[in-house]
């Protein structure tokens, strides 16, 4: 791994470096950059601007993860529940989804607890004419999140979930999946080697491996990633598997590569803009950063001075 990247994710577990951060006089503009803010107005705000202004779609974010009492998993229900009643209220649903990690609802207590809870929020984006995509974690959680995502798709069969190219099992994961809807990312969580491709030119490789499972495949896959040359090669493979623009779409993360965001847009592909909200944000930053180390410049520099 990167030695930068290992150094910036053991500072996402630091309660020290998250002072720095949290308390830095402009650490709040730097943030936000990535961040669409702490509120569902911030949230609602961020996504009329890209939906309504530049033609792109949304999926939202509530930040918070590794919830483990039951007060805290409600919580963040709630916010994805009123989230999506003003998703709804203001015209929004049909350009933007939500993502959620089961392990913000419950999944440490147990998966009947993290079910029961997606429960509530995939038949409240039902309500609200959109839907959800459950996002992956660490790969402790993959086999718990797939079943949990099995049991939803029985009640809402467009739920998506994300796989990771990073992991060794993905491209078999992607074989049971491909008639589904699947966001293909790199992944950006600190694993073990014994079950990750370490080299990330072994990761764009399965990545493409991946892709070409996902276009033959009569699902609708969802491809997050920033790399021009990835990129390219998606759009490649898409026309050789005779896929239409609006059969299959690019994700990018909120305040990365936004010109290209437009660009791709522009040009006629789906391009959803994955935006995180909430009061939980360090974490989500510091994974963002390892995913892209030469962010840590503009971070770093931002933290110093404003030139």
């Amino acid at each position: 791994m990167n030695p930068l990247r290992t150094l910036i994710l053991a500072a996402a577990g630091n309660d020290t470096v998250r002072r720095v951060v949290a308390t830095a006089p402009v650490s709040r503009d730097v943030v936000r950059r990535f961040v669409a803010g702490e509120k569902i107005t911030d949230a609602i705000d961020a996504t009329s601007e890209l939906v309504g202004r530049h033609s792109l779609r949304v999926t939202l974010d509530y930040l918070g993860e590794d919830t483990t009492d039951r007060a805290t998993a409600e919580r963040t229900v709630r916010a994805y529940l009123e989230l999506l009643d003003q998703l709804h209220d203001v015209g929004l649903a049909a350009d933007a989804e939500v993502s959620v990690k089961l392990s913000a609802v419950g999944l440490a207590l147990s998966e009947t607890s993290a079910l029961d809870n997606a429960s509530r929020i995939c038949a409240a984006a039902e309500q609200a004419a959109t839907t959800v995509t459950v996002d992956m974690e660490d790969h402790t959680t993959t086999d718990a999140t797939l079943r949990v995502l099995a049991e939803l798709r029985r009640h809402w069969p467009t739920v998506g979930t994300v796989l990771q190219a990073y992991l060794r099992r993905t491209l078999d994961d992607c074989r049971e999946l491909a008639d589904t809807r699947v966001r293909l990312c790199k992944g950006a969580y600190a694993e073990p080697a014994s079950v990750t491709y370490v080299d990330p030119h072994e990761v764009d490789l399965n990545y493409v491996r991946c892709a070409n499972v996902l276009l033959a495949g009569s699902g609708y896959p969802m491809f997050a990633t920033h790399d021009p040359r990835l990129i390219e090669i998606i759009g490649e493979r898409a026309r050789w598997y005779d896929k239409a623009v609006e059969d299959f779409e690019f994700q990018m993360l909120y305040g990365v590569r936004t010109g290209e965001q437009l660009h791709l847009a522009a040009e006629g592909h789906v391009v959803r803009v994955y935006v995180p909200f909430g009061e939980q944000w360090y974490g989500y930053l510091m994974r963002r950063l390892a995913e892209r180390p030469a962010n840590v410049a503009f971070f770093l520099r931002s933290l110093v001075g404003r030139s």
